[in-house]
């Protein structure tokens, strides 16, 4: 039978197994390896808030407060005067698909499901049952999540692993594939699993700007949980090519081809959005338990006309979309909390993989260890103590290439890329062709010194040949062709055909952290019955270790479809913490 994880809210109509007690202690657990956990931020009025809002294609120099000089980002360069300041955050990947996944789950893309873009091996790239998002992790405590604007995973379809819904965002909005996102002005976008139509935008009018929805359904996101935990995963699809906007606003004027400037206003629209989110969050009292995360999903891109060299959208730095340069993968992050996190400027090298580990750090949720992002809840909090980074991995897998992007790798666009830094030391290697599996004298390997050459100018590769290659042995020791993941949560497993079965739930506590008074109930429709057949509760669940329990299930009717649910239930400190699995069971 199909089986499913997933972090949700509840189930109607289901009956439930009591647990019953059981003195069989749970097996000690191996050593696992941790990111930082510290006890959750609080405020007076309860758990922290959090707003991730993340821009599509928006360069490290393109915001006032990281050098910009012709769009105007007022409200952005203000709020970066209170905010901490990194200027030295880097996106996963050099281009969106693989860039988000690894935003979402903490790995990075020489580990995460998604590593390349839709028109890369493989099409339109899916997260999976195996996926863990940030989502996931607070729904276990209770968070309303919400996903608007730009999923950019597939298919385009609701009801299965990869949707929002199933990934731990209660609500979503917006577009579900990355082809769809580059439609300013739609006929359809998706509500949850139901697709909403746009009639105004039919037969190629253009009546409906898209990201005005977007806005609309995030600010009235905020206003529906203000009095709840929440968790809002804003992803406009500006300034992402085509450049186009209602109007090129403030720079109608300006001596710039049309693309420029609508670029320059979709830019400036972006920073209005986040005004209004950060406005919304003050007129309802609850900017001072909030934590706000601005940030971009790689580099400024150069489609549809638009000249990144006239903005200087990648600042000092060399490269853009595409490349694994500096000027392709770092990117302005902002984090702002008027009451929990310090203003000034950071230069830790800090990947979005740090997301995950930070959110639940933060929220005091449960997450698991096999991720690679660390937390920077101690930076954030003011702390000199935050965990770094040994090393960092970049990959590209994308065969799709620009000619400002290709000249800047040489007419090597094309080809199959990694990149590691440790410290300030930095490699980039090319592939001959778009394998893996070449021989190494064959790739091309660069190495730069970031702390004196950080628009990556001079290769020192052939000057020193023992760093080179003791990266290079980093990068191929980062990348595994199936990144194999400790088990986590509740899954769920039925065996049996016609009215007869046998369902098994696993409880695996794959974080840091002994669970205490692991708990297993099985939920299933009015007119089934259903017998234990051993403990579903033990004293204390270790890290690494996992409870599992059986239950005989029959059901009165063999002609109905339906899905069985069961809840896991952990105490993590002072919270319980809830995990549900789903199974369908077929007629």
């Amino acid at each position: 039978m199909p089986t499913r994880r997933s972090i949700l809210a509840g189930a109607a109509a289901l009956t439930a197994v009591s647990a019953c007690e059981s003195g069989d202690e749970a097996r000690p657990a191996p050593d696992a390896r941790r990111a930082a956990a510290l006890p959750a931020a609080r405020s007076s009025s309860g758990r922290l808030n959090f707003v991730v809002i993340l821009a599509d294609d928006l360069g490290y120099g393109e915001l006032g407060s990281y050098g910009q000089k012709l769009i105007h980002t007022p409200r952005l360069d203000d709020l970066a005067t209170r905010s901490l300041r990194f200027t030295q955050a880097y996106a996963a990947a050099p281009v969106c698909a693989p860039s988000r996944c690894s935003l979402l789950t903490g790995l990075h893309s020489g580990h995460a499901t998604v590593r390349n873009n839709p028109w890369g091996p493989g099409g339109q790239g899916a997260l999976t049952d195996r996926d863990f998002t940030f989502a996931e992790s607070l729904r276990t405590l209770g968070y309303r999540t919400g996903a608007i604007g730009k999923w950019g995973f597939g298919p385009n379809a609701p009801d299965q692993p990869s949707h929002p819904n199933s990934r731990g965002f209660e609500e979503f909005y917006g577009y579900l594939t990355h082809h769809h996102a580059h439609d300013y002005f739609p006929d359809y976008l998706w509500h949850n699993g139901t697709r909403v139509e746009i009639p105004e935008n039919k037969d190629g009018a253009r009546k409906v700007y898209a990201p005005d929805l977007i806005e609309e359904r995030a600010l009235a996101f905020l206003h529906a949980h203000r009095d709840e935990p929440f968790l809002l995963y804003l992803a406009p699809t500006v300034p992402h090519a085509p450049s186009q906007d209602p109007d090129a606003g403030a720079y109608a004027d300006r001596p710039w081809t049309g693309p420029n400037k609508r670029h320059a206003a979709q830019v400036t629209a972006f920073d209005t959005l986040v005004g209004s989110i950060t406005d919304r969050l003050t007129d309802l009292g609850l900017a001072d338990r909030t934590v706000v995360l601005v940030t971009s999903d790689n580099g400024p891109h150069e489609e549809g006309g638009t000249d990144p060299a006239l903005f200087n959208g990648n600042g000092p730095l060399r490269g853009l979309k595409r490349n694994l340069y500096e000027g392709g993968i770092r990117v302005p992050l902002l984090a702002w909390s008027p009451r929990h996190i310090r203003s000034g400027t950071t230069d830790r090298p800090t990947p979005l993989t740090d997301l995950l580990p930070t959110l639940a750090d933060l929220a005091g949720a449960p997450a698991p260890t096999d991720v690679d992002g660390l937390s920077l809840a101690p930076l954030l909090r003011g702390s000199p103590d935050t965990a770094r980074h040994d090393a960092l991995y970049f990959y590209r897998n994308h065969a799709g290439v620009t000619p400002r992007a290709d000249a800047v790798d040489h007419g090597r666009g094309s080809r199959l890329a990694e990149a590691l830094r440790h410290g300030d030391l930095k490699a980039i290697r090319f592939a001959p062709g778009q394998s893996r599996r070449a021989p190494d004298d064959q790739w091309d390997v660069e190495l730069y010194d970031l702390a004196k050459d950080p628009g990556e100018q001079h290769d020192l590769a052939a000057a020193r040949p023992a760093q080179a290659e003791a990266l290079v042995r980093r990068m191929r020791e980062s990348w595994a062709p199936v990144y194999r993941r400790r088990p986590f949560g509740v899954t769920l497993e039925v065996t049996g055909h016609g009215r007869e079965f046998t369902v098994t739930a696993t409880l695996s506590n794959g974080s840091a952290k002994p669970w205490k008074a692991p708990r297993l109930t099985l939920g299933t429709p009015t007119g089934w019955s259903i017998r234990a057949l051993g403990p579903l509760t033990t004293t204390r669940l270790p890290a690494g270790d996992h409870l599992t329990a059986r239950w005989h299930a029959t059901r009165a009717e063999v002609a109905t479809a339906t899905t069985l649910v069961c809840r896991a239930t952990v105490q993590l400190g002072d919270d319980e913490v809830t995990f549900t699995a789903t199974a369908g069971v077929g007629a």
